[in-house]
């Protein structure tokens, strides 16, 4: 199955994209992750889609240096352990290790969400999309902290861009359809 990458970019096999060795540097990382975030919507089907989710998340993780690697499973271990306030310490000293890593501010946005501190949380979202700002899971995210919030409208609203990113994002329409309901009981 071929992918049509656009006008300045050629034709290549899914599953190559899905495979291929990390770039050398951050800037060619970097280049790497936009051209697969430009070809994201045009993937021709769900295997498609998840070949490239999968390698633009594992384009971004590649960007946190090995401490912060570290403190960042950490963290990720807490949150399933349920504890919050022990992951967003781990998430707080990998922000002071690496500021401009978006996945960083991302995890502490969820352990902020699961301890409870709504606004703290929307701050880190809105820096994770000043960071970087395609980051499709970071809208899902805010979409989910805003219903959650009673905010349908707003939900609704970084939904829809999450999925003019990704269309083929799990679950994502089913959600687009729940929120378009929601978001109609509050006047749109």
């Amino acid at each position: 199955m071929l992918l049509l990458l656009g006008s300045a970019l050629s034709l290549a096999p899914v599953a190559v994209l899905a495979q291929q060795a990390p770039p050398a540097t951050a800037d060619a990382r970097k280049a790497e992750v936009n051209r697969l975030l430009d070809i994201l919507p045009a993937a021709p089907d769900d295997t498609a889609a998840a070949a490239l989710e999968a390698r633009i998340r594992g384009l971004w993780a590649q960007g946190a240096s090995p401490a912060v690697t570290l403190l960042l499973s950490r963290g990720q271990r807490n949150l399933r352990a349920e504890a919050a306030a022990d992951a967003v310490e781990d998430f707080d000293a990998a922000l002071t290790l690496q500021p401009d890593y978006p996945d960083a501010w991302l995890m502490r946005a969820q352990a902020l969400v699961a301890a409870g501190d709504y606004p703290a949380a929307l701050r880190d979202l809105r820096q994770t999309l000043l960071l970087e700002p395609r980051h499709f899971g970071a809208l899902a995210t805010l979409s989910a902290l805003q219903e959650q919030m009673g905010d349908a409208e707003g939900a609704l609203r970084s939904m829809q861009e999450a999925v003019s990113l990704h269309p083929r994002m799990a679950g994502a329409q089913e959600r687009m359809t729940r929120l378009r309901t929601a978001a109609r009981g509050q006047g749109i």
